[in-house]
C-alpha cells in the first residue's frame, strides 16, 4: 500500500497548514501543542508514525523562540517514534538576518538555529525566500529553497501598471528587483542606503528614473515599515506616479501597519508565509498564498521527484 505525506504543523501557522494539506488531498496528523504556566513547550504526536515520511509545517515568526522550541520538539518526539523521514517546512524562517557577524563577540544566530534543528534529527529543510542565501550552506541536510517571485508578478500583473519600475530598496536586492521587472516586463531602479544603524537609516539616494512612472518596491522581509515607506516618500518626491510593494514575508512588528497606513504605499502585496493578525489586515494589504506551491513541493519531495522548476 502508498501511502502519502503525513503532515503536522506546529501552533504557528495552522491556516497555511490547513491550505496545505487540502492542496495535497491528505489530512493534517493529530498532535498536541501545549505550553505549562511556566512558558514551557509540551509537544505529542497522536498517531502512528512510524517509517513515515513526516512533513512539520511550522513558521519561526514571532514569537520566534517558542515556535522554534515547538517545531525542535516535534523534530525530536518524531526521531524517537521512529519517522521514516523528518522533513521540517519552515515557510518564514526566523534569525534569518542574524547570518553574519556584526562585531568580534557576536554569535552568528542563524548558523545556530541550522545547528539545533540538524542536531535534533531533521533530514530535510523547505523554505521559503531565506534572507541570505549562504544559510543553506549553514545546515548539514538537503534544503529546498523556494523562490515565490512568480507568484508575486502573478498579482502585479492584474493592476493597471504603466511602464512599471521595480525598485530595489538597496543594493542587496537588485537580483529580486531584477526577476521582478522581467516578469512585468519593466526596468529597475536603485535605493541607495547608507545606515547609521541597524535600525536606522541615516541617508537614501535614487539610482534611476522613475518620473511618471508606476513604482513597485520589493524585498523579502517587511518588519517595522520604516524603510519602505521613507523609499515611497523618496519616489514620491522624484515624481512618481504610484508606489506599491512586493513583499515575501510580512513581519510587521510593532506600528508597521499604522505607518503602512500613513505612507504613500498605495498597496502591499505579501504572502501567508506568516500569519496576519486580525488588527493587522487592512486595505492596503493584499495576502498572496504560498500553499499551492509549498505542497506540489511536498509532493515532489515524497515521490522522489525534482523541485527545481518549483522552485524557482
Amino acid at each position: 500500500m502508498v501511502r502519502g505525506p503525513l503532515l503536522f504543523c506546529g501552533s504557528s501557522n495552522p491556516a497555511l497548514a490547513t491550505k496545505i494539506a487540502a492542496a495535497l488531498g491528505e489530512p493534517l496528523g493529530s498532535a498536541e501543542v501545549r505550553r505549562f504556566g511556566d512558558g514551557e513547550v509540551s509537544v505529542r504526536l497522536d498517531e502512528t508514525i512510524r517509517a513515515r515520511d513526516v512533513f512539520l509545517l511550522q513558521s519561526t515568526c514571532h514569537p520566534a523562540n517558542d515556535h522554534l522550541m515547538e517545531l525542535a520538539l516535534m523534530i525530536d518526539a518524531c526521531r524517537r517514534a521512529s519517522a521514516g523521514r523528518i522533513n521540517a517546512v519552515l515557510p518564514y524562517f526566523g534569525y534569518s538576518r542574524q547570518d553574519g557577524l556584526t562585531d568580534r563577540r557576536s554569535p552568528i544566530s542563524a548558523k545556530v538555529v541550522a545547528n539545533l534543528l540538524c542536531a535534533v534529527g531533521v533530514d530535510r529543510i523547505i523554505t521559503i525566500d531565506i534572507h541570505a542565501a549562504q544559510i543553506q550552506g549553514f545546515f548539514k541536510v538537503p534544503v529546498e529553497h523556494l523562490n515565490v517571485t512568480r507568484l508575486l508578478v502573478e498579482h502585479l500583473r492584474q493592476l493597471p501598471l504603466d511602464e512599471p519600475v521595480v525598485v530595489s530598496p538597496d543594493a542587496g536586492g537588485v537580483d529580486r528587483a531584477t526577476q521582478v521587472a522581467m516578469g512585468l516586463g519593466g526596468s529597475i531602479a536603485l535605493i541607495d542606503r547608507q545606515r547609521a544603524a541597524p535600525a536606522a537609516t541615516r541617508s537614501m539616494h535614487l539610482v534611476g528614473d522613475v518620473r511618471d512612472r508606476d513604482c513597485v518596491l520589493v524585498d523579502d522581509i517587511i518588519d517595522t515599515a520604516a524603510t519602505l515607506t521613507e523609499a515611497a516618500e523618496l519616489l514620491v518626491s522624484r515624481g512618481a506616479r504610484s508606489v506599491r510593494a512586493a513583499v515575501t514575508h510580512p513581519v510587521l512588528s510593532g506600528s508597521a501597519v499604522a505607518r503602512l497606513e500613513r505612507s504613500q504605499i498605495s498597496e502591499l502585496i505579501t504572502t501567508d508565509t506568516i500569519p496576519l493578525a486580525a488588527d493587522k489586515q487592512r486595505r492596503k494589504i493584499s495576502v498572496v498564498t504560498v500553499a499551492p506551491q509549498l505542497a506540489a513541493v511536498i509532493h515532489n519531495v515524497h515521490v522522489g521527484a525534482s523541485v527545481l522548476a518549483l522552485s524557482l
